[in-house]
Order: structure tokens, then C-alpha cells, then sequence
């Protein structure tokens, strides 16, 4: 009867490593997956666009006007 019962404690020893170690090497996968993941993010990530205020009614003046001979030029 004591054979059985230290045979099963072994077993549950054995049984919880083994799943433990199972779970580790899970866990180790899925933040190296998460990792990668968010290196990638930063990488593709477009630069934050930002709102630029434009000035409403504003007029050049008749000489800042520019002509095509001055765009080729």
C-alpha cells in the first residue's frame, strides 16, 4: 500500500514539472510573439500627423505675387 501511494506522489511530482515547464515555455513564446509584434508596430508606425493653422483672409501682396516667369526661374 505504500508503494502505491509514494508511486503516486511521484507521479503528481513528475505531472506538475512537467506542466509547469510546459506552461513556461508557452508563456516565453507568447511575449517574444508579443515582443516582435510591438517592435513591428513601431517600426510601421506613420509619424503623427499635426494640424497646422492656416491664416483665413491673408493676401499677398501685388510684388510677393509670384509669376510663372519667377516658378521657372
Amino acid at each position: 500500500m505504500l508503494s502505491l501511494v509514494t508511486a503516486a506522489e511521484q507521479q503528481y511530482r513528475h505531472d506538475t514539472w512537467a506542466r509547469d515547464r510546459e506552461r513556461a515555455i508557452l508563456d516565453s513564446i507568447r511575449d517574444r510573439r508579443a515582443a516582435e509584434k510591438a517592435a513591428l508596430a513601431e517600426t510601421t508606425r506613420r509619424p503623427r500627423r499635426t494640424a497646422w493653422a492656416r491664416p483665413i483672409g491673408v493676401r499677398l501682396a501685388p510684388a510677393e505675387v509670384c509669376t510663372t516667369a519667377c516658378a521657372t526661374a
